[in-house]
């Protein structure tokens, strides 16, 4: 099976998880210690890929010690039952408001069924349960023994879902920060918001933010997607992006327009503020950042906490 590694220095290997077989949408991470991690396996489509590309670096059956998701999401942990099965030894690390869905995977994959109906097993197939005996749930911070005295160390920042952390290396810097700091564009060097329902709260989000910026990280590492070095200004764009986005669609809800309509001046609102909207033209390329970060979704998510706070 053909895989997509990258090393990034400091033991670190970005995999290309192959989402959906598409390239460059989302991406795990092998953290190639004493005691080797992989963080964020991603879909159960994606298993296979992410067994070569371990394979491909040397970690069998019985080497891999720990899977850590930074939350729930299917594009990121719905692949986890399927790791557990072909790695034994690994312990599964989840906030404690995600443990229960890993062991018991039935409401979530109702709840996504609801949303994505048949699309669902295209794009992220089932999440298979993992025995709780080997689940641990960690709270507001925890740790990961990673082999050597290096830990990954996980820091509570919900906002975009409410089981969400960030996972920080002892040794490297890097911050491995899920979906809470948004969409990382590869290509163009964006940066989108990533406000789903029904977790997505503006304020939690920011603090979450907050909260990434005073550990001062050397790097971040996004799921979707790659490497990032230059982190306050990322950060900072992040927020600015949450911000925008809410605001636009407070003005929409305010004029009492539908979810459609909002879309349409969200849109309008902010097409000048991504370079993707001139500079990716491939047909493919605009269909997956619509599948990962699509505008309706992160409407939807706004307004539901909208109303919720109403």
């Amino acid at each position: 099976m053909e895989t997509t590694v990258r090393p990034l220095g400091g033991n670190v290997y970005e995999i290309d998880t192959r989402m959906a077989g598409y390239t460059g949408i989302t991406a795990g991470y092998l953290i190639l210690s004493d005691r080797p991690c992989l963080v964020e396996p991603g879909t159960s489509g994606s298993a296979p890929v992410v067994q070569a590309a371990l394979t491909e670096l040397g970690v069998g059956p019985q080497d891999l010690a720990s899977v850590v998701v930074t939350h729930i999401h299917l594009d990121h942990a719905g692949g986890v039952g399927d790791i557990a099965q072909m790695y034994p030894q690994a312990e599964v690390v989840v906030h404690e408001k995600g443990a229960r869905h890993l062991a018991g995977p039935e409401r979530l994959m109702r709840s996504a069924r609801m949303v994505y109906g048949d699309k669902l097993d295209e794009l992220f197939g089932e999440l298979k349960p993992t025995d709780a005996a080997r689940i641990r749930s960690v709270e507001d911070t925890g740790s990961i023994d990673l082999g050597g005295g290096r830990r990954l160390e996980s820091y509570y920042s919900p906002g975009h879902a409410k089981h969400h952390v960030g996972l920080m290396d002892s040794q490297t810097g890097d911050l491995y920060v899920g979906d809470a700091a948004g969409i990382y564009v590869q290509e163009t060097a964006d940066v989108r918001p990533a406000t789903p329902p029904p977790d997505f709260d503006l304020e939690t989000a920011l603090r979450s933010l907050d909260k990434f910026r005073s550990l001062e990280p050397e790097r971040l590492l996004f799921a979707h997607y790659g490497p990032v070095t230059e982190v306050a200004d990322t950060l900072e764009r992040s927020a600015e992006e949450l911000r925008v986005w809410v605001d636009a669609v407070k003005d929409a809800r305010d004029l009492g327009l539908d979810l459609d309509h909002a879309v349409a001046m969200v849109r309008d609102r902010t097409k000048d503020r991504y370079r993707m909207a001139t500079e990716l033209t491939d047909p493919e390329d605009i269909a997956k950042y619509e599948i990962l970060n699509g505008t309706e979704s992160n409407v939807a998510g706004i307004m539901h906490s909208l109303d919720k706070h109403a």
